[in-house]
């Protein structure tokens, strides 16, 4: 079992949902976070006057998934989350990180049954 973080640009937020849809992962925690890479935030005017926004708006998914889906999940993330043909940069990052257990409350099941 994995788990994925992928940080991606909110704009893109349902064309990384349709793909992994059409991947068959529909299990997803979205959550609304600020950061910055290579961007280094960004310039913002606000009634005439400008000023600097050092952490700019993402979004972070957070997907749960045995073997077989992590490298189809993968591949959807990227492609919905890529910006143009060849991307660019603050299009986002994923992270695979090993998941040692899961469990389902409702029926107390372990593993990869409760993914």
């Amino acid at each position: 079992m994995k788990l994925i973080i992928a940080i991606i640009q909110p704009h893109r937020l349902e064309a990384v949902k349709q793909a992994l849809a059409d991947v068959e992962v529909f299990r997803m925690t979205v959550m609304d976070v600020q950061g910055f890479g290579r961007q280094r935030g960004q310039a913002e005017v606000y009634r005439g006057h400008e000023f600097s926004v050092n952490l700019a708006r993402k979004v972070q998914l957070t997907i749960a998934v045995n073997e077989v889906f992590l490298e189809p999940a993968i591949e959807a993330i990227g492609k919905g989350g890529r910006t143009g043909s060849s991307g660019e940069i603050g299009d986002g990052k994923i992270f695979v990180l090993p998941l040692e257990d899961c469990i389902r409350i409702r029926t107390g099941e372990r593993g990869e049954e409760a993914i």
